[in-house]
């Protein structure tokens, strides 16, 4: 209780907002404007980095499927008997966390060579394991075991000199600590967990590191009344040192999700069926099979440059912005798989990102006439992406309303192309230049003058 007074003292004495205050209900909550940095970036890299990195088998809820669930995961039991002596514990692959070829710099440079303008990294996953020396994490972070560093503020500090965003994962849950636990055997009627490691810890993570993003996760087996949600988000909308800046996910209590909270994720992987009506957020993950680090991921299991260049151009035709997570490996290197899809994802964009950043949904999100293409829009301009090569050199679009002024350009291509009316003032035909290979297989072209 000492921590969370010193921690709301430290809180309190940050200067107020100039205009009204939010207080701690969803619909006071819900009502403040997202900041316009996050809509504008629409690219994100997300990062799942931490003790389960080092098993590096199945994925990052390797110690749950172990020995959390009932019956276990036999792949898992298997997995250690074969390869650890017999009382091996899941703490024990905490020194081997070494990070040793960890260079945040690098990191960065790959992230701002992906195009991406923001960075999410777990601080904490529900392992408990913090990438930094959280006071409330005694001997269970980065600082006092494995690597010896502070993860999260090397990392942020190499982000950050490269003017893209930083954001921070926390799971609410703790899978194992006994706080929680007792807590969970009173159906969540106490609160010793939430105040005495969660909300502590928090309010030492978003003062210390002043993230943009707090991606939230690890709600659902308590309501948002245990987790003192509403609480932490009014202080953190009102008085916390990035008051202005910061954007919030709606993983705060079971049944937030898809309902409240800064932009929706609904659930992992999430793709609408049409365009939503509040801000969200697709995380997806290079590995179908896994948000961290695998030792035998195959080739197969991961998405290729264009599917998840569609993945990308689908979400923010739909208003969304698009998270693509990699895991790194234990000693601290980014799989050169996962290097060579972020890279590309940059070449693509390279080109193409006029029609993303900063971009807006049209009045029709996609069509497929000749081939699939999605729209978006910035300012008078309206952008057709080709997500396939269309099988001959022209390209028919139903949805614009052409007029004497409509001019229509390949990105990439400074020549205006050559365009006809199907039908008077309704839809054009283009025709288009021999398109060459480009990264991630999609081509943008910009029509002006149209409606």
């Amino acid at each position: 209780m000492i921590m969370l007074a010193v921690f709301v003292l430290v809180a309190a004495s940050v200067s107020r907002p100039a205009g009204a205050r939010y207080t701690a209900d969803w619909t006071s909550l819900d009502a403040r404007p997202l900041p316009s940095w996050y809509d504008e970036a629409k690219v994100g890299v997300f990062i799942h980095w931490g003790v389960f990195s080092v098993p590096g088998f199945q994925s990052e809820w390797f110690w749950w499927h172990w020995q959390g669930e009932q019956p276990p995961d036999q792949k898992c039991v298997s997995y250690m008997s074969k390869n650890y002596p017999p009382g091996f514990s899941y703490p024990e692959f905490a020194p081997q966390f070494h990070a040793q070829f960890f260079n945040p710099g690098e990191w960065a440079d790959i992230f701002k060579a992906s195009g991406a303008k923001y960075v999410v990294l777990t601080a904490k996953h529900h392992e408990g394991f913090t990438n930094w020396g959280s006071p409330n994490s005694w001997n269970w972070n980065s600082v006092d075991t494995g690597p010896h560093r502070d993860l999260v503020g090397d990392l942020g500090e190499a982000v950050r000199n490269r003017s893209l965003h930083y954001g921070l994962y926390n799971s609410l849950y703790e899978w194992f600590h006994p706080l929680y636990l007792a807590d969970k055997k009173n159906g969540f009627k106490t609160q010793e967990f939430v105040m005495h490691k969660l909300l502590p810890e928090l309010y030492n993570m978003v003062v210390r590191y002043r993230p943009e993003v707090i991606w939230s996760d690890g709600d659902w087996e308590a309501p948002d009344t245990y987790w003192n949600s509403t609480q932490f988000l009014a202080w953190l909308y009102n008085d916390s040192p990035v008051k202005d800046t910061i954007v919030t996910n709606d993983r705060w209590g079971a049944g937030c999700a898809c309902k409240h909270g800064g932009y929706y994720n609904c659930e992992d992987k999430y793709t609408p069926g049409q365009l939503p009506k509040h801000k969200w957020e697709k995380c997806t993950s290079v590995d179908t099979f896994s948000w961290g680090y695998r030792r035998n991921m195959k080739m197969s299991e991961l998405m290729d440059l264009p599917t998840i260049i569609k993945d990308l151009v689908g979400t923010v035709a739909l208003g969304g912005n698009y998270l693509l997570n990699v895991g790194p490996t234990p000693d601290g290197m980014i799989p050169v798989v996962f290097e060579e899809r972020l890279r590309g994802v940059g070449d693509w964009l390279g080109i193409n990102g006029e029609a993303i950043y900063a971009s807006k949904p049209w009045r029709i999100q996609t069509e497929n006439t000749t081939v699939p293409v999605w729209y978006t829009s910035k300012g008078e301009s309206v952008y057709a992406i080709m997500t396939a090569k269309p099988p001959k050199l022209t390209l028919q679009l139903l949805g614009p309303k052409t007029s004497g002024a409509t001019k229509v350009t390949l990105l990439g291509n400074p020549k205006p192309l050559p365009w006809s009316p199907v039908q008077p003032n309704a839809g054009l035909t283009v025709l288009l230049p021999e398109l060459s290979c480009t990264p991630g297989q999609a081509w943008t072209l910009k029509l002006d003058g149209i409606q």
